[in-house]
């Protein structure tokens, strides 16, 4: 038994929407990386320029909003070797890039279809919920923008009832 826990464990993460099982997946030979966390403004130049520190990178796939086709916040990278993926879990991951803290994890393999957000708003779930402003990830959170329109509208209206107030003859 070690004292220091080993960095390039793959985390438990699960693609709820696949359709293989959990034991038809070989992350114990996959050479497929998720990255998180990414600024929408971080380009696929910039990822092949840190991740290739790692490896020869096979190509990289942007996440893209369903919607938009717009980067939405992660990526797949593609190695060559399952190594070179370790590698990169081991050295990479935690580390910054456009003043972001970025995430990866060892991933089954990318599929057409899986470069597209998932939530309700065609970007990522994880930014629907976010409740602070993130210049890096497109401002407010997809339901916070939500909100706070909202309560614009409702404080315009508002507004525009007790100017129809103010301006009508008053009545005895």
């Amino acid at each position: 038994m070690s004292i220091l826990q080993r960095l390039d464990t793959p985390s438990t993460y699960v693609d709820r929407y696949s359709k293989r099982s959990n034991k038809d997946i070989p992350l114990n030979r996959s050479s497929t990386l998720y990255v998180g966390n990414l600024s929408f403004y971080t380009t696929e130049e910039q990822i092949y320029e840190l991740f290739s520190k790692c490896g020869e990178v096979k190509r990289v796939i942007m996440g893209l909003d369903r919607f938009n086709k717009t980067p939405c916040g992660f990526c797949f990278v593609e190695y060559y070797l399952h190594e070179h993926a370790l590698d990169c879990m081991k050295f990479i991951n935690g580390t910054k890039l456009d003043d972001r803290v970025i995430r990866t994890d060892i991933d089954p393999g990318f599929r057409e279809g899986r470069q597209y957000g998932r939530g309700r708003n065609g970007g990522q779930v994880r930014d629907e919920y976010r409740t602070e402003y993130d210049p890096g990830r497109g401002g407010w959170g997809y339901l916070r923008a939500e909100e706070r329109q909202k309560n614009v509208q409702q404080k315009h209206q508002s507004d525009q009832d007790l100017n129809r107030l103010s301006e009508s003859p008053e009545r005895n």
